[in-house]
């Protein structure tokens, strides 16, 4: 079998022109035996596999191709833009992610699911170097993952050179077993793959001795191949000789999976109780995110929250408190914490929320480009957003996270300005497909909405509005306080101004925002807690775009933040009410 998967590897690199067939070769064994010995891909109770050296996708098409998962034609259109090869639960390919997204899978199975199905991740020795790697490998022995397999592919050669450790397997092993894993065998002895795959005492680490190229002569082991397909000239004769050396045509038929995977359901939530704010009730909606989790949860039993280490920060400990065994603590791990969420949410087991800073959720972004690529159904909140967190310092102050988020395809971003808003937005998120981001805040701002208030995504509200407007004041969270504030202000002047809560950020209510523009004279204000790269005024600027007749005028934070009081922060980068007012003022006049 692994022949077979060499020679479709090679078939399918050289059709395309391009491809990892090297790579292939050395996981060929691995792969035959985890396919058909140990795992039945088709079946719903199925073991999970990752390929975390994900450039090595050849060999897992290949064997899906044997199972009769897709036509051998097909493997011939790798790399093409209609090829139709998929199969995977979360993608992978930028390296040392994979192990993460299994360690969800394996967590699932064990806690939320209790079935019997396991868990098996294929990674690369060079990705080892990656942090995250031993963030993943922590996890799982702390959590004592014994359905967890990681397969060390350690082939010695990478993509310009050695890998560090080269060959020296007795390295890999230490450093697993230090973390509390096992074991060593040949990675191109079948029968020693096979009895390893069998153990499941604790995490086990299989640290496979293989050979790049392997049964392509002058090409095993040797450098330089990495990422090249034989050349055709020579392709034939190699399949040939591979082929020569296939024993047997028969197809190994694997047992059937334990069928005991609970049948459960994620869609279509409803919040049974309005929420239980009063207007003018003080309350930060960092604290009103955690109190929505802890409500959701009572309406789904696979709502799961993760945090690394914040949770009385984030208020995540409420949802803790009622539902210890759905709670997941990743310690200050902050990549792995969202690969762990990847896998949980997979094959849509778990409705998964990270719990965070939202300044930490800026390491992670590979993670989160890489659940985007997925098309993950996950949801990420971020508090402590804005200078508005005042006196922790630059290092603690988000001012990037909707830049980074509006960015990620069909990600929806959400920014509520209190408790009842915030409510919603939870549960929104636990309904949306794809990924949403939440933002939350540290002050405490009053509660403005009635706990009849609908809201949806995509839609505006217009919290003050007459025909005598002059201008459309757009502000989300603690600067939609600020602007509030400038209104009352300018009031008193004789300048009526509307005001506008967007309530998600992407997709912004371009129809709102264009109609009120319009109201208003085509003068717009925006004004946020965030830098002005890829924020609120960006966005509306988006909006507008095609309307010639509409001047945007944005305020934002505009340098590198400082330690201060939120007040005082707030003033010293152009978006509190003062220098909204200014704005406003400067507008009419110009």
């Amino acid at each position: 079998m692994a022949n077979r998967l060499r020679v479709h590897s090679i078939r399918a690199t050289c059709a395309s022109s391009s491809g990892h067939p090297t790579s292939c070769c050395s996981a060929a064994e691995i792969v035959s035996v985890l396919f058909f010995h140990t795992t039945d891909p088709e079946h719903p109770d199925n073991d999970r596999f990752v390929l975390s050296e994900g450039h090595a996708a050849p060999v897992l098409y290949a064997a899906w191709a044997e199972v009769g998962g897709i036509r051998e034609s097909d493997l011939l259109r790798l790399r093409q833009v209609h090829s139709g090869l998929l199969f995977v639960d979360v993608a992978t390919g930028s390296l040392g992610q994979g192990l993460g997204a299994a360690c969800g899978m394996a967590y699932t199975g064990e806690y939320f699911d209790q079935a019997s199905y396991r868990v098996f991740c294929l990674l690369g020795d060079r990705e080892s170097s990656e942090g995250s790697v031993w963030e993943a490998l922590a996890f799982a022995s702390h959590y004592s993952l014994d359905n967890l397999v990681a397969v060390f592919d350690v082939n010695r050669l990478g993509q310009s050179g050695v890998a560090p450790l080269e060959h020296c397997t007795d390295i890999y092993q230490n450093r697993c077993e230090a973390c509390g894993w096992n074991t060593h065998v040949d990675g191109h002895d079948v029968e020693a793959l096979c009895q390893a795959f069998c153990q499941s005492t604790k995490p086990t680490a299989i640290i496979a001795k293989t050979f790049k190229g392997r049964g392509i002569p002058n090409v095993e082991d040797a450098d330089n191949w990495h990422g090249k397909p034989m050349p055709k000239e020579r392709a034939d004769a190699i399949i040939e000789l591979i082929e020569s050396q296939i024993q047997t045509n028969r197809k190994p038929v694997p047992k059937p999976p334990v069928e005991d995977s609970p049948q459960i359901s994620i869609r279509d939530i409803k919040m049974t109780r309005l929420p239980n704010y009063k207007v003018g009730d003080k309350i930060t909606t960092r604290k009103a995110c955690g109190l929505a989790l802890a409500k959701l949860s009572h309406e789904n039993k696979r709502v799961v929250v993760l945090d690394g280490d914040t949770k009385n920060s984030t208020f995540s400990e409420i949802f803790k408190k009622e539902h210890p065994e759905r709670f997941i603590e990743c310690f200050i791990a902050e990549q792995n914490m969202v690969s762990v969420a990847l896998g949980c949410a997979a094959r849509g087991r778990t409705i998964a929320f990270v719990s965070t800073f939202a300044a930490f959720l800026t390491q992670v972004f590979d993670q989160i480009r890489m659940g985007g690529i997925s098309q993950a159904n996950i949801n990420l909140i971020g508090s402590h957003c804005g200078v508005s967190i005042g006196e922790d310092g630059p290092s603690q102050i988000a001012l990037e996270d909707l830049a980074m988020f509006r960015s990620i395809p069909n990600c929806t971003v959400f920014y509520p300005r209190d408790a009842i808003s915030t409510e919603h937005a939870v549960y929104l998120a636990a309904n949306t497909k794809g990924m949403c981001f939440i933002r939350t805040s540290r002050p405490e701002t009053a509660v403005i909405y009635t706990p009849q208030e609908n809201f949806e995504i995509g839609q505006a509200k217009l919290i003050r509005h007459s025909v005598n407007d002059k201008a459309t004041v757009i502000g989300a969270g603690v600067t939609l306080h600020e602007a509030l504030a400038a209104a009352d202000h300018l009031s008193q002047q004789g300048i009526s101004v509307r005001v506008i809560d967007p309530f998600t950020i992407k997709p912004v209510d371009a129809a709102t925002i264009i109609s009120s523009a319009k109201a208003t004279g085509g003068k717009v204000i925006t004004v946020e807690d965030h830098y002005p790269e890829g924020g609120i005024g960006e966005a509306v600027c988006a909006a507008v775009s095609r309307e010639p007749d509409i001047l945007v005028h944005q305020l934002a934070v505009s340098g590198v933040p400082r330690i201060g009081k939120p007040s005082e922060l707030r003033d010293m980068f152009g978006i509190s009410a003062t220098h909204i007012i200014e704005a406003v003022e400067y507008t009419l006049k110009n």
